[in-house]
């Protein structure tokens, strides 16, 4: 009996055509990796990075009119009979607005504010004294602060700075200046930037509570350009120290333990176009700036109003999850409740950060 034989053919491309479609392929990958390779790295993050050990959140409890002695009992604490005294520690580059509603906001509960400020950017652009220069907008406080100048180093044409290093260099100097503010032992240091603030009655139930953590990251609500875009509770670099021989001015992770909804970050929240386009060009991720239509006023002013990446970047996330479900455009938010009291009381002049004042001078 004859036996059928089913033949396969496997169809093959002509050479020719594979190296024409090699020609077209390999060039518009490499064009829009070099385009677009920020992009592509984060969003195939979730592959090559792993993120960092999660951090043990400490419950807050907060409401108005109830004692301090509750409130330290409800947290597991003893009240103290005497608060202890605060020292505020920022470097500060130009975020005035922002430096006078923090101030303001802690100027109750804060012994000394100590700021420090370079004539450098951290990408080694020489700049002026912003602090120095705007004194008399400070007067209020006049008694508490403790003003410091690093000098800084001016990059030379066709070189490159590391802006970490310049930056770590600023937060060595701090330690410095902070013993010169006449901090002591048990004393409570704030170490966080000028646009992470804590909220005053968090600071008030740490000073007053006996037996709170000696490092603790303080989570804060997360706003970009303005409290009208609300983005998470993602911002954890801000930390509450009790000051003792060890303690070093840090921006970086300290201990796993974080105390809930203890403040704002509003990044990128200036009331000029111009101040976006220095912050841009001048802080230590200013290598995100791929292109130099990046700083056109008309295409800040575009995305302010619209809440997208300033840099044209994906979410900085660990799953792909998190990544598609924070693409896109932040979500307008119409509250402006349980934000800064001075920035409410003063509301005609920081109109620009509230619901409805997107558009920049």
């Amino acid at each position: 009996m004859a036996r059928s034989v089913r033949l396969t053919y496997t169809k093959r491309y002509p050479p020719k055509l594979l190296f024409i479609l090699l020609l077209i392929c390999v060039p518009i990958c490499m064009i829009t990796i070099y385009n677009h390779g920020e992009k592509v790295s984060y969003f195939f993050r979730p592959l090559w990075d792993k993120p960092p050990p999660p951090f043990r959140r400490v419950p807050h409890f907060y409401a108005e009119n109830v004692s301090m002695e509750h409130l330290c009992k409800l947290h597991g604490w003893s009240i103290r009979s005497q608060p202890r005294r605060v020292f505020d520690g920022i470097i500060f580059n130009n975020e005035l607005d922002i430096l006078e509603i923090r101030w303001r906001e802690l100027d109750p509960v804060v012994t000394k504010f100590v700021i420090l400020e370079s004539n450098t950017t951290f990408t080694g652009i020489p700049k002026p004294l912003y602090f120095s220069l705007n004194q008399a907008r400070f007067a209020f406080a006049e008694k508490k602060i403790v003003h410091g100048v690093h000098p800084g180093r001016i990059a030379s044409p066709g070189t490159y700075e590391d802006p970490f290093a310049l930056e770590a260099d600023q937060r060595r100097t701090m330690n410095g200046l902070l013993i010169f503010a006449g901090i002591s032992n048990d004393d409570l240091l704030i170490m966080s930037d000028a646009d992470e603030i804590p909220s005053p009655h968090t600071v008030k139930l740490l000073q007053w509570c006996d037996g709170v953590p000696p490092v603790l990251h303080l989570e804060l609500r997360h706003y970009m350009y303005s409290f009208e875009f609300p983005v998470d509770y993602s911002s954890w670099r801000a930390t509450m120290h009790a000051y003792g021989p060890g303690t070093l001015y840090r921006h970086s992770r300290q201990t796993d333990l974080i105390f809930a909804d203890a403040g704002w970050h509003c990044s990128f929240c200036f009331r000029q176009l111009q101040e976006f386009v220095f912050k841009m060009t001048a802080y230590s991720h200013a290598d995100r700036v791929k292109r130099r239509e990046y700083l056109d006023p008309s295409r800040i002013q575009k995305i302010i109003c619209s809440g997208d990446d300033l840099f044209d970047m994906l979410p900085e996330e660990y799953t792909f999850q998190d990544i598609i479900k924070k693409m896109g455009s932040i979500p307008r938010s119409a509250s402006a409740v349980h934000l800064p009291k001075y920035l409410i009381e003063n509301a005609g002049n920081f109109s620009f950060l509230l619901p409805g004042g997107c558009l920049r001078e």
